[in-house]
C-alpha cells in the first residue's frame, strides 16, 4: 500500500518527511537542515532505524518564534528546545 493511502484526504499527515517540511516552512531542504541544526526548527522525530519525520505541530511553534522582517533575534533566544 502506498504511503498514507489510507489517510483520509481530509486529514493531513502530522509527521513529514525532510523535502516536505522544508516545503512547509518555505525554504529548500539544504536551509531546512541548518535552521534545524542552528536550533531555529525542530529536530526529527525517529521513526525507526532509517526512518524520520518532523511534527507540524512543532513546525508551527517553530515558525511563530521566528522574527519578522525589521525585528532581530533576542540575545536571550535560544532556539528550538
Amino acid at each position: 500500500m502506498p504511503k498514507q493511502a489510507a489517510l483520509l484526504s481530509t486529514l493531513p499527515p502530522r509527521l513529514i518527511g525532510r523535502d516536505a517540511a522544508a516545503a512547509y516552512v518555505c525554504v529548500c531542504p539544504n536551509t531546512f537542515d541548518r535552521l534545524v541544526e542552528a536550533g531555529r526548527m525542530p529536530r526529527a522525530r525517529i521513526l525507526g532505524d532509517k526512518r524520520k519525520a518532523w511534527d507540524t505541530r512543532e513546525l508551527d511553534i517553530a515558525i511563530d518564534q521566528l522574527p519578522h522582517e525589521g525585528e532581530e533575534l533576542a540575545a536571550s533566544d535560544e532556539g528550538w528546545t
